[in-house]
């Protein structure tokens, strides 16, 4: 099964070391640098606002936990948002591509 794996960051540099340490521990198959978002959210009963950059990452649902957790202290915020979910459907050949990380 494929699963997907949603964060920001502060910038693209941050965004592309940690997908390409990610890549290198085989935790993803690929990381999608979406670009800047603006940001508006409530973090320490204040609210704020800013820009980051939003990424993608696919892997596959045995490895989900794990990319999950080390994503966490790879990243450089305090309280990163990081959302990672199961895919309930995929094409035949991303299904393999993802398959091939293991479990």
């Amino acid at each position: 099964m494929s699963a997907l794996i949603y964060t920001v960051f502060a910038t693209r540099e941050d965004a592309r070391a940690v997908a390409s340490q990610l890549l290198d521990e085989r935790l993803i198959a690929c990381a999608n640098v979406i670009g800047r978002i603006e940001s508006l959210f409530e973090w320490d009963g204040e609210r704020g606002e800013g820009e980051e950059i939003a990424i993608l990452f696919k892997t596959n649902a045995e490895r989900l936990d794990d990319a999950v957790a080390r994503l966490e202290t790879l990243h450089q915020y305090e309280a990163p948002a990081i959302l990672g979910w199961r895919a309930d459907s995929a094409g035949k050949a991303t299904k393999a591509w993802l398959a091939a990380l293991g479990g």
